[in-house]
């Protein structure tokens, strides 16, 4: 059972789901806007979003539904939101490592996945902002939208329920850890190619060969040979 609340303006869809988690009983409570004030984007950073442009969207499920790690739920919700994109947009989206979802290398989707309790039961908080309509955006931010990128409007309306039915049908059963595995590195942006990373405020040339169970990024780099990073140890810069 599915249930899903649209809000005309809300500060973080992520914080706001809360509230419909304490009096419902269901599998999957989703919460949307299209005016989202202060959006939360990975580890502390902000997730800006133009009014009634774009889609602030959570998906809360229950935990005890799954048996994967949290590492492979996130690799797998990545994976289900591109492939989402992908038929939409009509060609190759892929995954920047850990989370954003990147359509002809520009970031078009960022996802947080948090874990919280709520009476007494465990959830998945899925929130992710998708940039649908908005047709500016700063130039270092290597932002775009499937307007912009591929010059379809959607209706924001019509996009929100699409993906929800999507997402909450491809989550009711997981794949093996395995699949979920290749799935992710077959999809990840720039695998095997030559880029430039920022370590430790020193650039150099490198090149990403796989994530892995762990949620580390393992990365040949031209001076240090082949390493394991987690997020914010590694800055990948195109």
């Amino acid at each position: 059972m599915s249930q899903l609340f649209y809000l005309n303006e809300c500060s973080s869809t992520n914080d706001e789901i809360s509230k419909f988690l304490l009096y419902e009983n269901s599998d999957f409570i989703t919460v949307y806007t299209f005016n989202q004030t202060k959006g939360r984007g990975q580890y502390g950073n902000t997730w800006s979003s133009t009014a009634e442009k774009n889609l602030a969207y959570t998906l809360a499920i229950r935990t005890e539904n799954f048996t994967a790690s949290d590492v492979m739920f996130n690799y797998y919700t990545a994976i289900v939101i591109s492939d989402f994109l992908a038929n939409l947009a009509e060609t190759q989206v892929k995954i920047k490592w850990p989370n954003d979802i990147i359509l002809k290398n520009k970031k078009i989707v960022g996802i947080l996945i948090e874990k919280k309790k709520f009476n007494h039961r465990n959830y998945f908080i899925i929130g992710a902002g998708f940039n649908i309509l908005q047709e500016t955006f700063d130039e270092i931010s290597h932002a775009g939208s499937l307007l912009t990128l591929t010059g379809k409007r959607f209706d924001l309306h019509k996009f929100a329920l699409q993906l929800d039915e999507y997402l909450t049908e491809r989550l009711k059963i997981l794949p093996s850890e395995k699949e979920i595995l290749n799935l992710f590195n077959e999809k990840l942006f720039r695998k095997d190619e030559i880029s430039v990373f920022e370590k430790d405020k020193r650039r150099q040339n490198g090149i990403i060969r796989n994530a892995d169970e762990k949620g580390e990024l393992w990365i040949e780099l031209e001076d240090e040979g082949l390493q394991s990073f987690y997020h914010k140890e590694i800055k990948l810069l195109y």
